[in-house]
């Protein structure tokens, strides 16, 4: 592991705490400055608590000042006397109990929205099985009537970084003309949500922004 412990929370410190740009953040914090700017706007992570990365060694005051003075330099994690727990590799992700019931949400967010990803990568992105976007597909899933497709990253299953990278090998497998018309999509989405707002009365979300 090469950023901070807690990712999200250090990235809240340093969003309200320093002039770094989002990119700093996003490569220090190993997450898509998209996300970290949907942190700073409020649109995600509402109630994180800020960690601060000095206090816990990850940082030094000294490297900081020297990235907000040069934003081409990037922040690197200080060597931590206290061993890390390994990275885990393998097998689905960890999602605590209180997010467990959002998963059909996102599993029905990813099937609308990016049906070129496979099972596979469902299952790593939110955490889940085969069966379960199976049931979720075909509207066989036990709680299919309070099932609402939700973007998965709002929902903290996943980050834009990793949802990105899981779409971006998917559409590197289709043909050109899968790819054409995925892309018409994406920027038929971007003229709805970049439309003035007497065509647009709703401001666009981060959502909007980042259907590729």
């Amino acid at each position: 592991m090469s950023g901070p412990l807690m990712p999200q929370a250090t990235a809240v410190w340093l969003i309200d705490n320093t002039t770094l740009t989002f990119e700093q953040v996003g490569e220090f914090c190993e997450m898509h400055p998209l996300e970290v700017q949907a942190l700073a706007d409020g649109d995600i992570g509402q109630g994180i608590k800020g960690r601060d990365p000095i206090t816990s060694g990850e940082l030094s005051r000294d490297i900081i000042s020297a990235c907000e003075a040069d934003a081409t330099k990037s922040l690197k994690l200080s060597k931590l006397s206290v061993p890390r727990a390994a990275e885990r590799t393998k097998g689905p992700r960890y999602t605590p109990v209180a997010k467990r019931q959002d998963k059909p949400d996102g599993i029905a967010w990813l099937v609308r929205n990016h049906s070129e990803l496979a099972d596979s990568q469902i299952v790593k992105l939110i955490g889940t099985t085969k069966n379960t976007i199976g049931a979720v597909r075909d509207r066989s899933h036990w709680n299919s009537a309070n099932i609402h497709a939700r973007h998965p990253v709002d929902l903290g299953l996943c980050t834009y970084m990793e949802l990105s990278t899981a779409v971006e090998k998917a559409r590197s497998k289709l043909t050109a003309e899968q790819r054409d018309a995925l892309e018409a999509k994406d920027r038929a989405r971007l003229e709805i949500a970049d439309a003035p707002p007497e065509e647009n009365k709703r401001a666009p979300s981060i959502e909007d922004l980042f259907r590729h």
